[in-house]
């Protein structure tokens, strides 16, 4: 496949060479990424020091940087490539840098990482692999300098079997934004926000924006599987691989071949299935669990978690190389006390939803209802909602929404006591208590609860927490 951008429109298509900057201080490694590149539609400079890369940038528009972190000979501490890094990054934000670094050091590839690299190889690199970062790299930066995707919120409401997509909100403006830009790329997204601020729905419409949009997206609630089913359901298995493996099982990696993967609550993965999650996106390559035989798989990962991943990789918690992996773009999104423009239209959507769906004549909220529902600070977010106005339809006596058929006010007045509430208003207000405690972490809460992480994360969608 021919490295190239893209520029659609109704009438023709114009392919345009990526034009991509390298930079090393050895001749036969120029030699052998010439040899490499040029085959796939690259057209290359050349350059063996950081200040010829600098004045190379200064005098032309690139699509991408390639360079080593290493330009003297027996230094391996990369602080001229970091440098170079730091420079290339402010002069411009947005341009795709691989870093490549000879001495296997992982240390030195986060910090380059951190100053700003999208992405980083090994020498000696597999071919195959730098291409498909290249790629991947070049398809982003194309997207992103795209100038009809600045018309972010009209091309989302315009796409075709896409989820209801609401927001208009000042604080959601730079989400759609970022939605449109990076739509069309293939590539990783990790969508951040608290539980039940709509992020599987983004995910949705980010696919729906692609190129894979014909194909299927496959989602996947990683944090309702156990350690022991993980590699299962993700990878697949052959018959007899353990005791209930009856028949080959094809994974979800598998199942979304071609299309996305939708790999929800990823901070929940256990050490073990992280390293065999980086493998199969670094690769594109899998076994099935019992299985010595390699598949290929292609697919775009879009991943989400209401956990501090930054935090997770610094304590420890979640590998630091998946993190970067997944993260090439993320997209946090705002809870729902912070774009409280969009709650009347989200919750006339839902209302209109469930009155079809349960065959009932109830057209809107009385004004008393609807200010109930703008003081509300809806802790659980738009799926709390998108629940109240489920409950509200069926409570409904008349053709409009009343303040007592929401249900909102007595947990919240503490004006009631135990034996007034109903059980699942107790228990609701326990599970958010635990949340909060557990800050936003599903295991620690689910132990302090004395339940299994499954059954506390059906609670949690049950009550739209």
């Amino acid at each position: 496949m021919p490295a190239v951008m893209q520029s659609n429109s109704a009438e023709e298509t114009v392919a345009v060479a990526c034009r991509l900057l390298i930079g090393d201080d050895q001749p036969h490694v120029l030699e052998a990424l010439e040899l490499l590149l040029k085959p796939e539609g690259y057209r290359l400079e050349m350059v063996r020091s950081p200040s010829l890369a600098l004045e190379a940038l200064a005098h032309g528009e690139f699509d991408g940087v390639l360079i080593d972190l290493n330009y003297t000979r027996d230094t391996t501490s990369g602080d001229e490539g970091l440098e170079l890094l730091s420079s290339i990054r402010k002069r411009d934000p947005r341009l795709p840098i691989i870093v490549m670094t000879a001495w296997a050091n992982v240390d030195l590839a986060v910090e380059a990482m951190r100053r700003g690299a999208n992405d980083f190889i090994q020498k000696p690199w597999e071919n195959a692999r730098l291409v498909t970062i290249l790629r991947t790299q070049m398809e982003l930066h194309s997207a992103l300098k795209r100038a009809a995707w600045l018309e972010a919120e009209n091309r989302i409401l315009r796409v075709d079997g896409a989820p209801e997509f609401i927001a208009t909100a000042p604080a959601m403006r730079p989400v759609v934004e970022l939605m449109s830009r990076i739509g069309p790329s293939d590539a990783s997204v990790l969508i951040t926000g608290e539980h039940g601020t709509g992020k599987e729905v983004v995910a949705q419409t980010l696919h729906r924006l692609s190129r894979r949009a014909q194909k299927i997206l496959v989602a996947v609630n990683t944090g309702a599987l156990s350690e022991g089913v993980f590699e299962s359901e993700i990878f697949g298995h052959v018959k007899g691989a353990f005791t209930d493996a009856r028949s080959d099982r094809i994974g979800r990696f598998e199942l979304a071949s071609g299309g996305t993967l939708f790999l929800d609550e990823i901070a929940n993965i256990p050490p073990r299935q992280q390293a065999k999650l980086l493998r199969v996106l670094e690769t594109g390559e899998l076994e099935r669990v019992g299985s010595s035989a390699t598949r290929r798989v292609d697919v775009r990962m879009i991943s989400a978690t209401n956990r501090d991943l930054r935090k997770e990789a610094d304590e420890g918690r979640f590998r630091e190389d998946l993190f970067f992996r997944l993260n090439t773009v993320e997209i946090a999104l705002p809870p729902l006390q912070k774009r409280r423009e969009d709650i009347p239209a989200l919750a006339a959507h839902f209302l209109s939803r469930y009155a079809e769906r349960y065959r009932r004549q109830v057209v809107g909220l009385e004004p008393a209802a609807l200010q109930v529902v703008m003081n509300y600070p809806w802790p659980g977010n738009v799926r709390e909602l998108d629940h109240t106005m489920e409950r509200a339809v069926l409570m409904a006596r008349g053709n409009r929404i009343e303040p007592a058929d929401l249900g909102l006010n007595a947990p919240r007045s503490g004006s009631q006591s135990l034996d007034e509430m109903s059980l699942e208003a107790v228990e609701a207000i326990l599970i958010r208590k635990a949340l909060v405690r557990a800050e936003g972490n599903v295991s620690r809460a689910a132990d302090a609860l004395g339940l299994s992480r499954g059954a506390l994360y059906r609670r949690i969608e049950k009550y739209g927490l």
